[in-house]
C-alpha cells in the first residue's frame, strides 16, 4: 500500500463529497483512539472547516489526555480546523438515573454503554445541522464489516465513512504516516463506552490482527473445520460476532407488502 497515495485519495474523496453535496465541511467525534485521530486528520487535510468534539462521560483521564492533546495538534497545524469539549457526563447521569432504575445486569450496563455512543451521536448531529457540516464516521473496516463492533445508531450512525475499506493495519499504517502522536499510535483499542480500563481486545475476544485474518478466510468461503487450534478458535469468535451482528451491517429490512394485499 502506498501510504501517501492513499491519504490523497481519502482527502479527495472527502472533499468532493463534501462539494458536491452543498456542504460546508465536517464534525468529528474525536475519542483520543487511532481511528478517531486518523479521520480528522484527513478531513482537516481537506482545507474545509473541521470541527473536532470531545465529549467525556466518566472517561478515563488518559483517553482525555489523548482526545485533546490531538485536537490541540490538529489546531496548531491546520487553520480550518477547531476544536470544543463537551461534557456530557450530567446529561448522561441523568438519563442512567432515570431509565435502569437500579438494575445492575449484564444487559441494563451494556444498554447504557451503547446508549453513551447514541448521546454523543445525537451530539455530533446537533453541530452538523447547525453549520451544514458532515458527520464523519470513524469505523474501520474489521468493526464496519466483520464484528459489527460499533453501536446502532451510536457511532454506526454517520453520513460518510473515510476509514471503512482500511483494516486497522491499514488505519496504524495512514496515522504514522500522517503525523499522529505516538501516544495514540501506541495505545490499546478501546470503544470508551465503560467506566473501567477495558479494551476492545478484551471485549471481542481477539487482537485486530487475529481478526482481519479471520475476515480473509471467511471471505474465501473458509470454515472452523478447515483449521485447528488457535487459528479455529479465532475464527470462531471472528463468526461468533459477525452473526450476531449482522442486523446492524445489513440493510434495515422493508416489510414488503404484496400489491394483491394493497390493491386488490
Amino acid at each position: 500500500m502506498n501510504n501517501k497515495e492513499v491519504i490523497e485519495y481519502i482527502v479527495n474523496w472527502l472533499k468532493s463529497y463534501a462539494l458536491e453535496n452543498g456542504m460546508n465541511g465536517f464534525v468529528i467525534g474525536v475519542s483520543g483512539g487511532i481511528d478517531s485521530a486518523l479521520t480528522s486528520t484527513l478531513c482537516a487535510k481537506t482545507g474545509l472547516p473541521t470541527l473536532c468534539l470531545e465529549m467525556p462521560i466518566k472517561q478515563q483521564k488518559n483517553q482525555i489526555d489523548r482526545a485533546q492533546e490531538h485536537i490541540e495538534w490538529l489546531k496548531k497545524n491546520f487553520t480550518n480546523a477547531c476544536g470544543k469539549t463537551l461534557n456530557l457526563n450530567p446529561i448522561f447521569t441523568s438519563f442512567s438515573e432515570v431509565t435502569s432504575e437500579g438494575d445492575t445486569s449484564d444487559a441494563a450496563l451494556l444498554s447504557l454503554a451503547n446508549s453513551r455512543s447514541r448521546l454523543r451521536m445525537v451530539t455530533l448531529y446537533y453541530y452538523a445541522a447547525r453549520h451544514r457540516y458532515l458527520v464523519a464516521g470513524t469505523g474501520n473496516k474489521v468493526e464496519d464489516f466483520g464484528v459489527g463492533f460499533y453501536t446502532k445508531y451510536g457511532d454506526g450512525g454517520v453520513d460518510l465513512s473515510p476509514i471503512a475499506d482500511l483494516t486497522k493495519t491499514e488505519v496504524r499504517a495512514l496515522a504514522k504516516e500522517i503525523g499522529v502522536s505516538d501516544a495514540i499510535l501506541q495505545a490499546p483499542p478501546t470503544d470508551g463506552l465503560w467506566d473501567d480500563d477495558r479494551n476492545d481486545e478484551d471485549q471481542l475476544g481477539a487482537t485486530y490482527e487475529e481478526l482481519e485474518w479471520a475476515m480473509q478466510q471467511h471471505s474465501e468461503g473458509k470454515t472452523v473445520k478447515d483449521f485447528v487450534g488457535k487459528d479455529a478458535q479465532v475464527l470462531s469468535v471472528f463468526l461468533r460476532h459477525h452473526n450476531a451482528n449482522k442486523h446492524k451491517m445489513n440493510p434495515i429490512p422493508v416489510c414488503e407488502i404484496p400489491k394483491a394485499l394493497l390493491h386488490p
